[in-house]
């Protein structure tokens, strides 16, 4: 910017402003896209959580576009829900099976962890 105030040479600074434009309305479709699909599941499965479940549900959700670094699992659950791991792990494979969450890399116990299904 400052090369451009100091010269009538302005593709530079041009080529800046562009990427970004670019770049700002990539992360606005990005979160618009976020917001209805979070509006959708919400719709669909809000009458099938229960209080627990609803309160990480939004949690997870809460992280916006990227989702919840590294997964949802039974320790986390547990933690957001205060609840054991037993009650937590019951709720999460609930949400399995209703389709709200799907596994989130390599499945198998401790490490079994899921995601959103959005």
């Amino acid at each position: 910017m400052q090369k451009a105030q100091s010269s009538n040479e302005i593709t530079e600074w041009i080529n800046y402003f562009v990427r970004t434009i670019l770049t700002a309305q990539t992360e606005a479709e990005e979160l618009i896209d976020f917001t209805l699909k979070k509006t959708r599941f919400f719709a669909k499965f809000k009458p099938l959580l229960n209080e627990r479940q609803l309160k990480v549900i939004q949690r997870m959700l809460e992280e916006g576009p990227k989702g919840f670094a590294g997964g949802m699992n039974a320790g986390k659950y547990g933690s957001i829900a205060k609840v054991s791991k037993a009650t937590a792990t019951r709720d999460l494979q609930d949400l399995l099976k209703m389709g709200a969450i799907v596994l989130f890399g390599e499945a198998g116990g401790r490490s079994t962890k899921y995601q959103v299904q959005l």
